[in-house]
């Protein structure tokens, strides 16, 4: 008897449980969560807008010329140069005062960013137009989404071409220096058009009795010797005593002829010649 009474009390006591949690109402499902960005919207953005609980008032629009959006009641609304939490914020007060709904909850969405962009030119990978998702986009990221620069075609100097307090800027990162010396004053901020660029790399030339001529990426500091080693080393038939470069002059823009020694540091665009030996 005690365990029928024991069955008994769980059953009703599911009965009025069952009673009670029908009589709760169902708890609404929470908006989503504003899109976490400092990102600052610029022209040509496009915004997926959502009033929670007011579909009527779903739209997708794009940030005009002068940065405003058109919104159903409340008309054209400055947006441009928020961020999306900020721009939330102006539909949620906008539509609170007007007393259009109480209590607007509004999401956004940036679903195309074309507003903020930087152009990469040059020896990339992958060169373009790419946006600023971020307000503190560093060099070394748009450096990343273009895939690094190319070798050994692409120079270890990245120039930046950019606008700062209305004058116009030009910087000169060194590559080395940027990534692996860590240095976080070379990785700099970019913002709206500045224009990344990466020249090709400085290139010598070495024909005559090498192992293989032809052209070759200019390293730092590289002298005669480490050019040759380069090539190959000279063959049977070349010596070191028939060594020419041909420089061009950059002032009279003739081609000059030197004799150099072999620990002399060689320039772009050097032609080094080496003579077959006469014994």
């Amino acid at each position: 008897m005690s365990v029928l009474r024991s069955l008994r009390g769980l059953l009703l006591g599911l009965i009025v449980a069952s009673g009670f949690l029908a009589g709760v109402p169902a708890l609404a499902a929470a908006p989503a969560t504003a899109q976490a960005s400092d990102y600052q919207l610029g022209v040509g953005d496009i915004l997926h807008i959502v009033v929670f609980q007011n579909p009527d008032l779903t739209l997708d629009a794009r940030v005009s010329d002068s940065g405003l959006i058109t919104f159903p009641l409340l008309g054209e609304v400055k947006v441009g140069g928020m961020t999306v939490t900020q721009a939330e914020r102006a539909i949620e007060a906008g539509l609170k005062k007007g007393q259009f709904v109480n209590n607007p909850q509004v999401t956004i969405v940036l679903t195309q960013v074309r507003g903020n962009q930087v152009s990469v030119l040059g020896q990339f990978n992958r060169p373009g137009r790419y946006p600023l998702e971020q307000a503190r986009t560093r060099l070394s990221d748009v450096i990343a989404l273009a895939g690094g620069v190319v070798t050994p075609l692409g120079s270890d100097t990245v120039t930046v071409l950019a606008t700062r307090q209305g004058k116009p800027v030009r910087f000169e990162i060194d590559l080395p220096q940027l990534f692996a010396a860590h240095d976080p004053q070379a990785d700099i901020l970019l913002e709206n058009n500045d224009v990344v660029w990466v020249d090709r790399a400085p290139v010598v030339y070495i024909y005559g009795e090498v192992q293989r001529p032809g052209p070759m990426r200019l390293e730092r500091h590289m002298t005669v010797m480490q050019a040759l080693a380069s090539g190959g080393g000279l063959t049977p038939r070349g010596t070191e005593r028939g060594i020419r470069i041909h420089r061009r002059n950059p002032e009279s823009g003739k081609t000059d002829v030197v004799q150099p020694a072999m620990d002399d540091e060689i320039r772009d665009g050097d032609v080094i010649y080496v003579r077959e030996s006469l014994f």
